[in-house]
């Protein structure tokens, strides 16, 4: 049974966006002639404007498909949806501004009207998603909109789908069956595919997920050949997950088709962006930081000086880098190991909790009064943007380790296939509060599922952390 739930949702986003934008630029025209008496730039009648912005708008909406807007994936995530909301509408108002100049038409009989519609369209178009949302999914919980799933597999990955999916009512799934799995309890159970095709169920199931290939291929081929002449869609998870995660891209190898797996999706142009991002990104805020910087320094020096603090860390490919932080340290224990500065104060049980408790040790006495508030507000890293700007990190990217730490890891080799950053996955999700192996996995996860998107939303959540004072303690 074909289900058409995720392309009739897709059809009235694409209604309730077009709409949406329709209304936010009207009432943008009406708010400009209500509120504001003074005379127009340009005399456009109310009825002329209407029109051109209804034939310019399917365009706005092909942008809107252009990012994703309409792509499964994105509708999961409403952080992700709504930054490519803000970049698509960006992208949406210069278009019109550029086919009015292109095409010598006036369309806006005032400049504020652009930024009044701008502004209402975003609202007006995350206010239709919102209630989109809110409204199907309490379709979900009367068994409206679902997608009846089979899951064949009798493996780890299978257990963990039936538990991702278990509650319908908010992820819009149904297990009608598992075949392979024995789970009586709560799912029709099906020794083999055969005996399913059997019972009356395959008349309802519109997606199966194989997660499992058997040795006998008149099996799967039994399972696809039923998904092609019954219309039901077919998702296939492979047994080992990490060999599918990254960039994978299909090509054909003397008329075979051929998998490329890539440990990362930061290759090619992406890795050309990313660095022209870093660069211009550091200089920007070197200039703009550099009031503060130049304060800290000369705190700092005032204080028996030695102002910056330098370490060598590992960088992709597990190049040594030089990076550079504010100093921290009270200075009589500046560039000192924690054993010798823990000694020096009479303190040697300090230095066993400290490495006991992962290198950290809150409260630590080391730190002076200024140096708890630069690490708190991780102002301390502010000396890395030249790091940055010299090539040697990334604005995001994993946390720069030192080498005993990465040591100890046994993925570390795929930590180091994309440049260490300034800010991170971890750093945003906690640093400090979470554990080392719980950070080394968001190190990985965001190697493998690294976008040009994604690097705009860490560095949005960073700042917060700054302004918030989450940082090192």
């Amino acid at each position: 049974m074909k289900s058409n739930n995720q392309l009739i949702y897709n059809m009235i986003l694409i209604l309730g966006d077009f709409l949406a934008l329709v209304f936010a630029f009207s009432m943008a025209y009406i708010f400009r002639v209500t509120l504001d008496h003074r005379a127009f730039s340009v005399a456009i009648h109310a009825r002329t404007y209407l029109i051109i912005f209804l034939s310019l708008m399917p365009f706005w909406i092909l942008i809107f498909a252009m990012f994703n807007l309409y792509s499964e994936r994105v509708l999961e995530k409403r952080f992700n949806e709504m930054m490519r909301l803000i970049l698509a509408s960006l992208v949406g108002i210069l278009f019109v501004i550029s086919f009015s100049y292109l095409f010598d038409i006036a369309i806006f009989p005032a400049k504020i009207v652009v930024l009044y519609g701008l502004l209402l369209a975003l609202f007006f178009v995350f206010l239709f998603r919102t209630l989109a949302r809110i409204v199907r999914q309490q379709l979900f919980k009367y068994n409206i909109g679902i997608t009846n799933i089979v899951i064949v597999g009798n493996n780890l990955a299978a257990k963990e789908i039936a538990y991702y999916v278990n509650n319908t009512s908010k992820t819009g799934y149904k297990i009608i069956a598992m075949v392979g799995l024995n789970n009586k309890k709560y799912y029709p159970y099906f020794s083999s595919f055969n005996s399913f095709i059997k019972n009356d169920l395959k008349d309802e199931v519109s997606t199966i997920i194989q997660t499992e290939l058997f040795l006998d291929n008149q099996k799967n081929d039994e399972i696809l050949t039923f998904c092609q002449e019954n219309h039901v869609s077919y998702r296939f998870i492979p047994g080992n997950n990490e060999l599918f995660i990254g960039n994978i891209t299909v090509d054909l190898f003397h008329s075979m088709p051929i998998v490329a797996v890539h440990q990362t999706p930061l290759i090619g142009w992406g890795r050309i962006i990313k660095r022209l991002f870093d660069i211009v990104g550091s200089i920007i805020l070197i200039v703009l930081s550099s009031p503060f910087m130049l304060v800290v320094l000369i705190i700092l020096m005032l204080d028996h000086g030695d102002p910056i603090f330098s370490q060598t860390r590992l960088s992709r490919f597990g190049q040594k880098i030089k990076i550079y932080k504010f100093r921290t340290y009270y200075h009589q224990y500046h560039r000192m190991s924690p054993e010798k500065g823990f000694k020096k104060m009479d303190r040697e049980d300090l230095a066993i909790l400290y490495r006991k408790n992962g290198d950290y040790l809150e409260n630590d006495p080391r730190i002076s009064k200024i140096g708890r508030f630069l690490r708190q507000t991780s102002l301390d890293e502010l000396p890395q943007l030249f790091n940055v700007l010299k090539g040697d990190l990334s604005l995001v990217g994993p946390r720069p380790l030192e080498p005993f730490e990465l040591n100890k890891y046994g993925k570390k080799n795929l930590i180091l296939s994309v440049k260490s950053g300034l800010t991170g996955l971890a750093v945003i999700s906690g640093r400090r509060n979470i554990p080392y192996d719980e950070r080394r996995k968001l190190d990985i996860y965001y190697v493998q599922h690294w976008s040009f998107l994604y690097d705009i939303i860490i560095l949005i959540k960073t700042i917060k952390i700054v302004f918030n004072r989450n940082g090192a303690k």
